[in-house]
């Protein structure tokens, strides 16, 4: 598969996971959101949610069924806690998992915290057409994730291959 030479704006909705965060002190998803316009993309819908797995799973229904929303950002809840549920609400929705994006970004997040990378259960994959990011809540996560693996697949012009030129072929 050829990259674009030219970027490709994408339209994103962000959801932040949280029983403690408002939208006053959101600073995950307000990097996520940052990030993602500066990079050229275009925010569909933000919302924040409580540790809730039946509402988690709503809310992102409703994105992934919108057909002009090409991919979701999560921040929090994939922890070990006992409400850390984004893992076990979202992984009924996909289609296919993408394993790769879990372990590299805990490859990648082991030279910043250690072994304590290990208890991140960061996931990725594709439901209906969308791309379902799920990271951690912290906002240094969240730009590793981004800097070293999200922004560089949402962009076109990545070369060899990218997310974002796979969309169209994503409904053969």
């Amino acid at each position: 598969m050829s990259a674009s030479n030219q970027f490709i704006p994408l339209n994103l909705c962000i959801l932040t996971v949280s029983d403690t965060r408002s939208p006053a002190n959101d600073t995950s998803g307000d990097y996520l959101q940052q990030a993602a316009t500066a990079a050229g993309h275009h925010i569909q819908q933000r919302d924040l949610l409580p540790d809730d797995r039946y509402r988690l799973r709503a809310r992102v229904s409703q994105w992934i069924a919108d057909p002009e929303v090409d991919g979701i950002l999560v921040t929090g809840g994939t922890g070990f806690t006992g409400r850390d549920s984004t893992p076990e609400a979202l992984l009924p929705l996909l289609d296919k998992q993408m394993p790769g994006f879990g372990e590299l970004f805990r490859a990648i997040s082991v030279d910043e915290i250690g072994t304590s990378s290990l208890q991140s259960r960061a996931f990725a994959g594709l439901a209906n057409q969308c791309f379902v990011f799920c990271l951690p809540g912290s906002s240094s996560a969240c730009r590793t994730a981004w800097e070293n693996i999200i922004q560089a697949q949402l962009d076109a012009r990545t070369q060899p291959c990218n997310l974002a030129t796979l969309r169209p072929r994503l409904r053969e």
